[in-house]
């Protein structure tokens, strides 16, 4: 096995912060990290998300029916009627395969799952220079209704009082100050 096997890379932040593309950066750049497919219950987004490569899409019953299971490690309802978790066969997947897990996941999801593998995880937070830059992302996306957005930046605010209880913040100002500082810090963790 690998020093990478059976450790945890947790990228939280609101939505709209860069942590995705923070996270494919990492995959491209450090060596022995596997990406956790995160299951959900939302739609897809436009044609460019894909089922098992990008999320596992369930139905709300498939996804309930999981939780009865005990088949994740970690899960909630995000928004009413869009769940969200990591699932256990998921994470065990990467770690057979040699690989450090790294995930993609919102505030409450980060903090559930530091609890969870707690030594073995390095939890990092991703913080946005403010607000109005925040709001800028989300609307750039062009996925967002005034309503939803609104919503976004309401709960992004709440988030980014959790920032404390990870292990280390990321400013994501700067993309490439950011990302270098990122595989820094992974690559520092996996080699303990």
């Amino acid at each position: 096995m690998s020093k990478a096997s059976g450790k945890a890379i947790i990228f939280s932040a609101p939505s709209g912060s860069g942590k995705t593309s923070l996270v494919k950066h990492l995959i491209q750049h450090v060596p022995n990290l596997g990406f956790s497919i995160s299951a959900c219950t939302r739609d897809k987004r436009g044609r460019h998300e894909v089922h098992g490569r990008d999320y596992y899409f369930l139905s709300i019953a498939e996804f309930k029916q999981k939780i009865d299971e005990d088949a994740f490690v970690e899960w909630e309802e995000v928004y009413e009627g869009n769940f969200y978790g990591t699932l256990k066969e998921e994470v065990q997947r990467i770690w057979d395969s040699g690989k450090a897990v790294i995930f993609d996941v919102d505030v409450k999801g980060g903090l559930a799952l530091k609890k969870y593998f707690g030594d073995q995880a390095l939890a990092i937070f991703v913080k946005v220079p403010s607000m109005e830059i925040l709001a800028s992302r989300l609307n750039d996306r062009g996925t967002e209704t005034p309503e939803s957005l609104s919503r976004r930046l309401y709960k992004a605010e709440f988030e980014m009082t959790f920032a404390s209880q990870f292990d280390i913040s990321i400013l994501n100002d700067d993309f490439e100050k950011s990302s270098q500082e990122a595989v820094t810090l992974v690559s520092e963790f996996l080699a303990k």
